[in-house]
């Protein structure tokens, strides 16, 4: 599966989408799903909690291993995928538009250091 160009990208594997003025969708990547093999369960952030950068703010588990979310800016959790609540198996199938949750972060976008594109996250997962 092709990395794709709209996103941004995390080097801990997530994606991130601006679907609004300063409104986010938060992702697991194709490689992390690769990586984990069968999602059994996500434990997703409470809706209207806190979510900070860097620290872990749900888990994702496997047959084979589990995995802390890390997040990636600061923010609050406006709303929760329920579809993934239900049934996790659906960030295996089709990763890029199945979300964790939606987030409203002040954060900036633009630090390259923290942020990657798509050529830069391959280059990262190679």
């Amino acid at each position: 599966m092709s990395t794709p160009n709209t996103l941004i990208y995390t080097p801990e594997h997530l994606w991130i989408k601006p679907i609004g003025e300063n409104i986010y969708e938060i992702g697991i990547t194709d490689y992390a799903q690769n990586l984990l093999g069968d999602i059994v369960f996500v434990e997703l952030p409470v809706l209207q909690s806190q979510i900070s950068k860097n620290i872990a703010f749900g888990v994702v588990e496997s047959v084979k291993t589990a995995s802390d979310l890390i997040g990636p800016l600061n923010g609050e959790v406006i709303e929760i995928n329920p579809n993934i609540q239900k049934s996790p198996e659906l960030i295996n199938d089709k990763p890029y538009e199945n979300w964790i949750c939606k987030i409203s972060s002040q954060d900036d976008m633009e630090n390259k250091e923290l942020f990657l594109d798509a050529s830069r996250y391959d280059e990262l997962t190679r």
